[in-house]
């Protein structure tokens, strides 16, 4: 009967959220149109700023004199407008597009209240990048602009009209006084693929202050600024943003900046992040979210519009490493990075090639009462990729950081069951099959019958339900289930013998492993949901849906679909490339809307082989064994082993991408 009655309901965004956008804002959003020819140039670039004020409940309005957008095609545009937008209960949601009928802004809601943004998954080929911050009050003045910023820029129109060959990135510090004395500041900055970097000193006259906002003028004595910038502040004065006015110098760039402090900030917990990215013409923008551990570790994701690929929307996860000193800067091969005082905000500017800007804001923290299911809380279960990625079907979810899920620890025998110890789970208003249940962390399945593009999940404990989850659906979701069994450093990878691949009995050359991961989405025949995988006819996914590289080198899939004899489990078959430098190398996984670039594989260039092997599937194990890595549970414990109660981080994971 709980499946029928939730079946009923109606798969639309969670708009409890609501009032986390509230009040009026400063905003900036910036639009870039390519031309449509092959080296990237852009056709059209639009900016929109000023203030925009958001009920509550849902709808935004924009005042006539209040906001302004510059179109380079059809010049300043203003009027009176009104907009809708949808916040769930996490902060992650969409707002109509200001600019363009029908589209959405899709985002996230920080702590501090801000909201970052991307309209990805639009409908006419553009990236973009969005910033709302609430209008402090009193309005801020030049007494409150006072300390150290740094400052990221990203002027992809430039000093070549849109070329890919003219575009700015580039980073600088102010240390306003507060009383509008900016002294000297340095600007250093990429322009293009030229690496190596150029230096702009600057004597910066007193700035203004007009309705809250700063306005500071650079002078025109270098390549990379100049004109006037408009800075707009949060409520604390940690977080600026803004750009150029339509009547300045190129006035379609972006501006993020963040206070900073003497010291090494902490960053860690779960960041919001939104950017945008140029690399030699290809031009991509992205939302998402990171968690971060202490330690340097990062695991993140990132929901990419990139019109040079097909489809032009997929999701990334990632992984990255860090190291904060003393300072609040550090560098990684791609970009620099500004982490503000407290590490609740961090910037990104791109090192060329990759030019670049992002901000990752500290995500709220959620709270809740009875049978309460985290918004925060369903992850892959392999790759513990953050919740922001979308789910597939077939794909093992854990929903953690929850309360009263469950009277006690109990774990399913396969075929997984859709009722555990009173215990049900609901994903789009099917029954999914339960692997095990607690108190606070649940494992399931996803149906494979799972239809979006928004699936809500529910979970009922003895008859009482908790709230309802909003997800969006994939057709895959790769995750790599890792040996630390946190998403991060060496996958489950086996030897044909069966032995685990380690540092110590690494993958040569020629060689065919076996990788565990979930998510790869409908197999072929399908199976009951919660039934293992078909040890006679084997269960695959469509042929070439899901390819494979190692240290970016493409490798061969000899097989994909589900592990025999495991419940919601795949296994990728792949034979190990030529041309690989031996230690650890990224291992690559990608389905048809999301790849994976996050887990290691050692290898070994000594004692390959001459040929590829060509075995279809490993042994099925013994019953009772587990596959490395696989989730185990404790029921001495009455908890679940392994990861989740901390984050992680994100990391570039030598991907292309990774701001």
């Amino acid at each position: 009967m709980l499946a029928l009655g939730l079946a009923a309901q109606a798969q639309t965004w969670d708009t409890s959220g609501n009032g986390m956008l509230n009040g009026t804002y400063y905003f900036r959003q910036v639009i870039y149109v390519l031309n449509g020819d092959p080296y990237g140039d852009l056709g059209e670039a639009v900016s929109l700023y000023g203030n925009i004020t958001f009920n509550g409940n849902g709808t935004y309005t924009l005042t006539s004199g209040q906001w302004l957008a510059y179109d380079s095609s059809n010049g300043p545009l203003s009027g009176n407008l009104t907009g809708t937008y949808s916040i769930s209960a996490s902060g992650y949601g969409f707002i109509s597009s200001p600019y363009v009928t029908g589209d959405s802004i899709y985002g996230l809601v920080s702590q501090q209240g801000i909201f970052v943004g991307s309209s990805t998954d639009n409908s006419y080929g553009y990236n973009d990048f969005f910033v709302a911050a609430p209008l402090a009050s009193p309005l801020p003045t030049a007494a409150s602009f006072s300390g150290t910023y740094v400052f990221s820029d990203l002027d992809l129109v430039g000093v070549y009209s849109g070329q890919p060959s003219g575009m700015l990135s580039m980073m600088f510090t102010l240390t306003p006084n507060g009383a509008c004395g900016l002294g000297n500041t340095i600007v250093t900055g990429y322009v293009g693929t030229t690496t190596t970097p150029y230096t702009q000193t600057s004597s910066l006259p007193t700035c203004l202050f007009s309705n809250g906002a700063a306005v500071v003028t650079f002078p025109s004595n270098g390549q990379l600024t100049a004109g006037q910038k408009y800075l707009y502040f949060s409520k604390d004065g940690n977080f600026v943003f803004g750009g150029s006015p339509y009547t300045g110098y190129n006035p379609w760039d972006m501006i993020v900046g963040v206070k900073v402090s003497s010291g090494t900030p902490s960053f860690s917990g779960l960041y919001y992040q939104a950017g945008i990215d140029e690399v030699g013409g290809d031009l991509d923008s992205f939302y998402g979210s990171l968690s971060a551990v202490i330690g340097g570790k990062i695991l993140g994701h990132q929901r990419i519009e990139d019109l040079f690929y097909s489809p032009a929307t997929t999701d990334f996860t990632y992984s990255d490493s860090y190291t904060l000193t003393s300072g609040a800067t550090y560098s990684t091969s791609e970009a620099r990075y500004a982490v503000g005082a407290g590490g609740a905000i961090r910037i990104g500017s791109g090192i060329a090639p990759y030019l670049g800007l992002s901000v990752a804001l500290q995500a709220p923290t959620v709270t809740g009462t009875g049978v309460f299911l985290n918004p925060q809380g369903i992850v892959n279960a392999a790759s513990w990729a953050p919740f922001t990625a979308g789910i597939a079907p077939g794909e093992l979810l854990t929903i953690f950081n929850s309360s009263n899920l469950a009277a006690d620890t109990v774990v399913a025998t396969s075929p997984f069951p859709t009722s555990l110890d009173q215990v049900q789970v609901s994903i789009g208003g099917l029954p999914a099959a339960i692997y095990y249940v607690s108190p606070t962390q649940i494992a399931v399945i996803v149906p494979y019958a799972v239809a979006g593009p928004i699936a809500m999940v529910q979970v009922t404990n003895n008859g009482v339900l908790s709230n309802a989850v909003p997800v969006y659906v994939n057709a895959t979701q790769p995750g790599v289930l890792t040996q630390s069994e946190n998403g991060l450093g060496y996958g489950d990878t086996e030897h044909a013998d069966g032995s685990i691949v380690t540092a110590a009995n690494p993958a040569v050359i020629g060689e065919t492993v076996s990788v565990y991961v979930t998510g790869l989405g409908a197999v072929s025949p399908p199976i009951t949901d919660g039934a293992p995988g078909p040890t006679g006819t084997l269960s695959e996914v469509a042929a070439g849906s899901v390819t494979a590289a190692i240290g970016g080198v493409a490798a061969t899939v000899v097989y994909a679909g589900l592990a025999p004899g495991y419940s919601g489990l795949y296994q990728l078959n792949i034979t190990v490339p030529a041309g690989l430098t031996a230690g650890d190398n990224y291992l690559y996984i990608a389905g048809p809307d999301a790849y994976n670039s996050q887990s290691l594989i050692p290898i070994s260039t000594s004692g390959s082989t001459s040929a590829p092997e060509t075995t279809v599937s490993a042994p099925v194990p013994a019953a009772g064994k587990h596959p490395p890595g696989r989730l185990k549970v404790d029921p001495k414990a009455k908890r679940v082993l392994g990861p989740r109660g901390g984050g992680m981080q994100q990391q570039t994971g030598g991907a292309a991408r990774g701001y």
